[in-house]
């Protein structure tokens, strides 16, 4: 196991949990919640999911392509979809970061399409991307009147 996987995957871990706390609250219905000028809440959903998909294929290539989108059928408008997305998702980017050397965890930079960052910082970027998209959805859940699990409280407000 390299260091970024035994220091750091507990703590993304914990992070995506805050997506299975969103679907968990959630229903079909709500993901056609929109706010003006703004997508739905399932497309916002599927962002995210397009975001996995471009991250793991970055540790897997040491490159960054910003085009790679897919969106599974029904992810739109179902929670079911999002759920199994999400899950193989989480699944393929343990994977891929449990098959990186600690070569590559310390030497290894990935190709941002302008700048190259390490893998490390690669890795936290990611993270913190999840939790900008939790943020986000807090708004949405706001609207909606849903009640925050309290991970969300502690974590997002």
């Amino acid at each position: 196991m390299n260091s970024l996987v035994e220091r750091e995957f507990p703590l993304l871990e914990q992070t995506l949990a805050l997506r299975t706390q969103l679907l968990d609250i959630l229903t079909d219905t709500d993901l056609d919640h929109a706010l003006p000028n703004n997508p739905s809440l399932g497309e916002l959903c599927c962002e995210v999911g397009q975001l996995d998909e471009i991250y793991i294929e970055s540790f897997r290539t040491f490159g960054v392509d910003w085009a790679q989108r897919s969106v599974p059928d029904g992810a739109r408008t179902h929670v079911t979809v999002l759920r199994e997305w999400y899950a193989s998702s989480d699944d393929a980017l343990k994977e891929v970061l449990c098959a990186l050397c600690e070569e590559d965890v310390q030497g290894k930079g990935i190709d941002r399409q302008g700048h190259t960052v390490p893998v490390g910082v690669q890795f936290h970027i990611y993270r913190e991307s999840i939790l900008i998209f939790c943020a986000k959805a807090s708004v949405y859940l706001r609207s909606l009147g849903k009640t925050f699990p309290v991970q969300w409280r502690q974590w997002i407000g």
